[in-house]
């Protein structure tokens, strides 16, 4: 349901469409797992790295794998975006779900490995190679052994999430309440994992 804004809200320079769908009160195993169950569901995400002299640069990327918290993407080392991580390891991802609004943000650290990493033969499928292309040599042929073919794993230090608790209907009919009414609409959770909880995922994952 809506709910009303407050003068204390405004007078702290408090967001309201966050502090009134802010969850720090489910236990953090829940939250995890509501976290994969999310980002599972959305194969494809913005990955963002800095560029020298303009600043955060985003393009569409599917993830190869995640691993625990941690993910992984087949990348042509022939990409700007690796010389952007040569620069900043800093990096992104953001995922949203268009029909329930579910959204994913992912701040971590790249790193980088070249074509002879292993694990890029079994993270390769047959469809990699439709963004690489054969140059007909027997090298540059988008398989596995292709040199271009390399690997980017980004570690998060900081994940938020926003998981929907209404339907689309839902959805619709609380912003328009909460527009008639002047109230705050309130149609989901906003939660976050800070780095001690992620480093608890790793270590799940890996054992």
């Amino acid at each position: 349901m809506p709910q009303s804004l407050k003068a204390d809200e405004v007078h702290s320079k408090t967001d309201p469409s966050v502090s009134k769908q802010w969850d720090d009160e489910t236990p953090k195993k829940e939250q995890i797992q509501d976290f994969y169950k999310i980002v599972d569901s959305m194969k494809v995400g913005l990955l963002t790295t800095i560029r020298d002299g303009i600043g955060p640069v985003s393009r569409s990327m599917a993830v190869a794998k995640r691993a625990g918290p941690d993910f992984l993407f087949l990348a042509n080392a022939h990409s700007k975006k690796f010389s952007d991580l040569d620069h900043n390891k800093t990096a992104q991802i953001t995922f949203q779900n268009s029909t329930t609004q579910d959204w994913i943000s992912v701040t971590g650290v790249a790193t980088t490995t070249s074509n002879s990493d292993p694990r890029i033969k079994d993270l390769y499928s047959k469809g990699t190679s439709a963004w690489f292309g054969d140059l007909g040599d027997g090298v540059h042929n988008g398989t596995p052994t292709d040199p271009r073919m390399s690997l980017i794993e980004i570690k998060p230090r900081y994940i938020a999430y926003w998981k929907h608790t209404v339907g689309g209907l839902g959805f619709v009919k609380e912003v328009a309440q909460a527009t008639i009414m002047g109230q705050v609409a309130d149609t989901g959770v906003q939660r976050q994992l800070l780095e001690q909880d992620i480093e608890v995922m790793r270590k799940e994952s890996a054992a």
